[in-house]
């Protein structure tokens, strides 16, 4: 009996398959399709598992730098995955797990341990055969755990790419076996090139044409624009594509990507799947989103945040999604608090260049991110101190907790060379030290998913700011414990050692673990709002539930009122 044949009879799901591919240029838009059609198939009473399928052979992206890939996005048990991933928790309002990722650096891992195994019982192990099938039998598990009567498959990069053509043939099998369970979405993009003034087809056809010969026709195609697609573009595609006017759906640029599900919506996208499928929607509840979008409508009030960070630089461009969960997180939380942020990204070295009075005035707020390694981190620091003597609501999440506790140390404290071991080997005065059992990790070269990861539990302090925003947000209650979870993603931590010294000299223990050993969050007293974590609060920041430490930043930001100069200047600063 072939394998083929064994993973077939292996297989007794109901749930249906449909496959994400994008073309002509990356990062059009097939995350944000993939989450608003989670959404909207779960608005109607379904259950989906979206997975995100990279195309590299990492085994996960916690390796992978920013620039390379964008953000490295952590769930709550502890996988480093695509910034996709992030998209579907904060569409989906729900937490996701290592099920939901899967990348081909994990299919041949798993693969070659089944052949050590002998898990083949003897069998040529082939590229063209068990690579897909261990692909669909990933997708398979992501629909067992959640359940789902749709999993969502997206595939990275673009159709045409060698890399991902495994994908395609997973998607191809899977149709081959079970036609009625199992559709696929294009999204391809459609230019305006500026000096003909005209939307141009002819890169989607293309890319379905590259779709079609790897064995797919599309069953929809979505129309990424800066504009709606009229009837003459849906018309071309139509005929060119063998896909049905009615199947094409327009999505243009908007406001806001919490807009895209309600734009699908508008045009019947899910009730056209759900008909495909030969199903029927149980319910039709939007009423939290549409209030949210409605709430946007009427926003008028503006913040200026600054977002000081060392990861934007990609040759000559500055690229956000790097921080694309901290970027979410503070539009969330500002919405919660009535007012829009308007963000502004500045490198740390710009800050250590140029100085900080020069980068950061006239703003009503500061952030600085996590990260890793030496470059940029005075920047930081120099952001830091300005923040704290200038009483500017700052946040700072993971290194910016660290970098925090370093300005402390040297500008307030007294240890004037105090630093992180990760920076200064030699410093005399290691604030921030390696974790023990990190340290040894990393003599062994041992870097992929060894860090600390995933969820673990704190302990709030009670008569703190941090207080404060998680009894706002309703996460603990007055009396008792007060312990949340949170995410990490870090090796160094907090020295114990300077402890008790750092606190004598005003600096607050906000959190720590539950056996007090892990400083979680400190904070400032005599300060409109100085509050930083070792974890990485925007993780769990979702559109309709702003995470408490982002809403209390932007509450106490629209309590500050910059000169009208200072804020030209930050514009100016900004283009």
């Amino acid at each position: 009996m072939s394998y083929h044949v064994k993973a077939r009879k292996a297989k007794k799901l109901n749930t249906k398959f449909i496959f994400i591919s994008g073309g002509v240029i990356s990062s059009v838009g097939k995350g944000v399709t993939a989450s608003a059609i989670a959404l909207l198939l779960e608005s109607r009473g379904y259950k989906v598992a979206p997975v995100k399928m990279d195309a590299y052979l990492n085994v996960d992206a916690g390796t992978i730098r920013p620039q390379e890939h964008g953000e490295v996005f952590v769930t709550k048990d502890g996988v480093e995955t695509d910034q996709d991933v992030g998209n579907y928790e904060r569409f989906m309002n729900t937490d996701l797990s290592s099920s939901n990722y899967v990348t081909n650096g994990q299919i041949y891992q798993r693969i070659i341990q089944k052949e050590r195994n002998f898990e083949y019982d003897g069998e040529d192990v082939e590229v063209a055969l068990h690579v897909p099938e261990e692909i669909i039998s990933r997708l398979e598990k992501a629909a067992i755990e959640r359940k789902a009567d749709f999993v969502i498959a997206e595939i990275g990069g673009t159709v045409g790419e060698y890399q991902n053509i495994l994908f395609i043939e997973a998607n191809r099998i899977m149709k081959y076996r079970d036609n009625r369970d199992v559709m696929h979405i294009h999204v391809g993009y459609l230019p305006t090139p500026p000096h003909v003034g005209e939307m141009k087809s002819k890169p989607v056809q293309t890319s379905v044409r590259l779709l079609v010969g790897s064995g797919i026709q599309p069953d929809f195609i979505i129309g990424r624009a800066e504009k709606p697609l009229d009837d003459r573009r849906k018309s071309t595609l139509a005929w060119t594509c063998n896909v049905s006017s009615d199947s094409i759906i327009s999505a243009p640029n908007l406001d806001t990507i919490y807009r895209v599900p309600m734009e699908f919506d508008r045009q019947g996208l899910a009730d056209k799947i759900l008909k495909k499928f030969g199903l029927q929607p149980h319910k039709h509840d939007m009423k939290d989103w549409k209030n949210l979008l409605d709430k946007l409508g009427r926003i008028r009030k503006e913040v200026n945040v600054a977002v000081v960070g060392k990861y934007y630089e990609t040759g000559a461009y500055k690229l956000s999604d790097v921080y694309i969960s901290v970027v979410e997180a503070i539009k969330h939380a500002s919405w919660a608090n009535g007012v829009k942020a308007n963000l502004h990204w500045i490198s740390s070295i710009d800050v250590e260049n140029k100085g900080a009075n020069a980068m950061l005035a006239g703003y009503n707020a500061i952030v600085v991110p996590g990260g890793f390694g030496s470059r940029g981190t005075e920047g930081m620091i120099q952001t830091i101190q300005y923040a704290r003597e200038n009483k500017v609501p700052y946040l700072g999440l993971c290194y910016g907790m660290q970098m925090a506790t370093i300005e402390f140390a040297r500008n307030v404290a007294g240890l004037k060379l105090a630093n992180t071991t990760e920076v200064d080997d030699d410093t005399p005065h290691p604030v921030i030290h390696i974790m023990p059992d990190q340290e040894k990790k990393l003599l062994n070269r041992e870097y992929g998913a060894t860090m600390r990861l995933g969820g673990w539990d704190c302990v709030i302090t009670r008569g703190t700011k941090t207080e404060q925003a998680y009894l706002k947000a309703g996460l603990i209650k007055k009396t008792g414990l007060a312990k949340i979870n949170e995410r990490h993603r870090h090796r160094y931590e907090f020295n114990n050692q300077y402890r008790d010294q750092l606190q004598k000299a005003g600096l607050v223990i906000a959190g720590t673990t539950p056996d007090s050993k892990l400083v979680e969050i400190i904070e400032l007293k005599d300060h409109p709002y100085f509050v930083a974590s070792q974890f990485h609060p925007e993780f769990q920041s979702r559109p309709l539930s702003p995470h408490p430490l982002f809403a209390g930043l932007l509450e106490a930001a629209t309590k500050q009122h910059a000169p009208q100069s200072r804020v030209k200047l930050a514009e100016a600063q900004k283009t």
